[in-house]
């Protein structure tokens, strides 16, 4: 069972992949300021508390009088209201503060991959990309406003704890103080050793996941092939390692815990100890003594604090490396600043300056190899497609016959040469002037959760419900609808799952007539058909396919005969082209393809 092995990030803290995350707080800087000194003015509260018992026992219990009892509690209760109250604020604050961040990341993100090319696509897991923008994003702005406050709370709880201990009796609080550095070096260790078995553990987890994933998604597959019993023993490998990265976390927490406990009991005694001594000599009252050994004990849980909370920072910074790297990503076909202000970026075209499209496309001297790639596909390539012309593109399963459409599309574009629309580069005017002049029909078509028309509809969004369903008559999708009981308000399920993928394909082919392109792409679109539906809507792409450039890659070659034009494609390269009969008078690969083709169609209806 494979699983995408993600990059591991260990770097130590760094400060500029810090401040790349820093503009998500910008627009909340008024917000953060409050959480800051909220944290501050709520430390010293707490740092105050243990006066009001040092004041108590030493006033009031001590002396056995309840003289001045009254306003002492009004200040006490004074001291509690406001305590509450910065409690309420601050949390609200740090709430929005996630929140806030945890949108404008995500919305980032999200934006920023509808600008990314097909290559990044081609070769980034799905469930990698959901896991930056959903559980990423979150795990910073979560760290963002909690962390922050917590360890703002706590650094100057334990500086103004120290302060007060010194001030009370500096001789007991050095002796505090010494098991500090102790309590320190152990907890720096072993928060080490548990961020380092908890990323660990999150890893193995993000590939249970992915297993879980893949044997739900292809379990029809494992049943017919007789894998289960491999699987089962992949996934007790990906739970085993769990198991036992899980139970090492939990020993160093078990030894680190006690340890803490241990020394803070350790440094309790010894306040007692020495704090009675000095009680019984007439040293020191009672109720600094109290107050003294509430410090002692309150002090290391706000240190642990620190420490997990460093540790944390630590690793989120692996999240933030991730979200940003993802943001830094550059799309691989960029439109010039020229062309943006002239036309528009990818989502707001200046539909007012946009040329009307004829069709005419013309490769001139092109080299292309892919981006991943070290050889060439295309080498000082040339081709003219007139306006209007069917162009067909053939060859063997892998043979490379999408790399012709997808430059002509501007998916992807030439290492060098150039290619031009109505006799200009295409780069001299935007994307998204020229994908809205494209129908593009797939294989394999997704359909968004909805209706089938909300689907038809993305062809063109203003069109009318009487246009859809001209559009979906013209090539026989009305056959799906009206097997189906809400007919147009049909939903069709997470990426169409409640209809076959011949009834998607139909769909999708709605979908792009309604859009009415001036180029037109039919990607093996009949190759999922029956024989029946595809001689339905044999005539309408005929019709449809009148005065528009099209590119026809082709399974079934008996449906480009009469193409204008047919490329014939064999590792990459374009071997033959011109029209039906001039390659079968060739009697080259052309031939060889449609006579082994003829000869499998012809046996098969002999068996029927």
């Amino acid at each position: 069972m494979a699983v995408f092995q993600e990059q591991e990030y260990n770097r130590p803290f760094d400060l500029k992949v810090w401040k790349k995350i820093f503009p998500f707080l910008r627009p909340y800087t008024f917000n953060l300021f409050i959480v800051i000194i909220l944290n501050v003015v709520m430390a010293l509260v707490d740092i105050s508390m243990p006066l009001f018992q040092r004041y108590t026992i030493d006033h009031y219990i001590a002396s056995g009088t309840v003289q001045g009892i009254g306003w002492f509690t009004v200040l006490y209760a004074v001291a509690i209201v406001f305590q509450t109250i910065i409690v309420i604020v601050s949390t609200r604050q740090s709430m929005f503060i996630e929140m806030k961040t945890n949108r404008d990341m995500k919305h980032k993100a999200f934006v920023h991959l509808q600008t990314l090319s097909f290559s990044f696509y081609n070769v980034t897991p799905v469930g990698y990309l959901i896991a930056r923008v959903m559980s990423d994003t979150s795990r910073i702005s979560g760290m963002l406003a909690w962390g922050l406050m917590d360890v703002m709370w706590s650094a100057v709880y334990v500086l103004g704890v120290f302060v007060a201990m010194l001030l009370l009796n500096w001789k007991l609080a050095l002796l505090v103080m010494l098991i500090v550095p102790i309590i320190a070096l152990l907890t720096v260790y072993f928060q080490n050793k548990i961020l380092h078995w908890n990323r660990k553990t999150r890893r193995i987890n993000s590939q249970i996941t992915g297993a879980f994933n893949e044997g739900i998604s292809g379990a029809r597959t494992s049943k017919t092939l007789v894998i289960e019993q491999h699987n089962m023993k992949d996934f007790q490998g990906l739970t085993g390692d769990m198991q036992r990265a899980s139970v090492k976390t939990q020993l160093l927490s078990a030894v680190y815990i006690p340890s803490i406990m241990f020394l803070s009991s350790v440094a309790t005694a010894l306040v007692l100890t020495r704090g009675g001594y000095l009680s019984m000599q007439g040293l020191m009252e009672i109720g600094t003594l109290s107050a003294f050994t509430s410090y002692a004990v309150g002090i290391f849980e706000p240190i642990q604090q620190i420490a997990r909370i460093l540790a944390d920072i630590i690793s989120a910074q692996a999240n933030i490396e991730r979200v940003t790297g993802l943001l830094e990503e550059v799309p691989a076909i960029q439109d010039s600043p020229e062309v943006v202000e002239k036309y528009g970026d990818s989502f707001v075209g200046k539909t007012e300056n946009w040329e009307p499209i004829k069709g005419d496309i013309e490769f001139r001297d092109v080299t292309f190899r892919y981006p991943d790639g070290n050889e060439n596909i295309l080498e000082h390539f040339n081709l003219k497609i007139p306006a209007g012309s069917t162009v067909a593109i053939v060859g063997e399963t892998g043979a490379g016959k999408s790399t012709l459409v997808n430059l002509a599309c501007r998916f992807f574009e030439p290492t060098e040469g150039s290619i031009l629309i109505d006799g200009r580069d295409y780069r001299e005017r935007s994307q998204l002037w020229l994908h809205s002049n494209i129908g593009y029909v797939l294989q394999n078509p997704h359909l968004f959760s909805g209706s089938i028309k909300e689907n038809i509809r993305y062809g063109r969004l203003d069109a009318t419900d009487e246009e859809i369903e001209a559009a979906a008559q013209a090539v026989s999708a009305d056959t799906v609808v009206q097997k189906l009981e809400n007919g147009y308000d049909s939903d069709v399920g997470e990426g169409g799952d409640r209809l076959s993928t011949g009834e998607k394909q139909l769909i999708s082919f709605a979908r792009a007539v309604l859009a009415d392109p001036a180029i037109f792409v039919l990607d093996e679109a009949t190759s999922s058909i029956d024989t029946q539906t595809e001689q339905l809507i044999q005539s309408a792409i005929a019709h449809l396919l009148q005065g528009r450039t099209s590119f026809l890659i082709a399974h079934r070659l008996s449906t480009i005969r009469h193409a204008d034009m047919i490329l014939v494609v064999h590792d990459g390269k374009i071997i033959e082209s011109g029209t039906h009969e001039e390659l079968l008078r060739k009697k080259g690969q052309y031939f060889s393809l449609y006579t082994k083709q003829f000869e499998e169609e012809a046996a098969a209806e002999v068996l029927r």
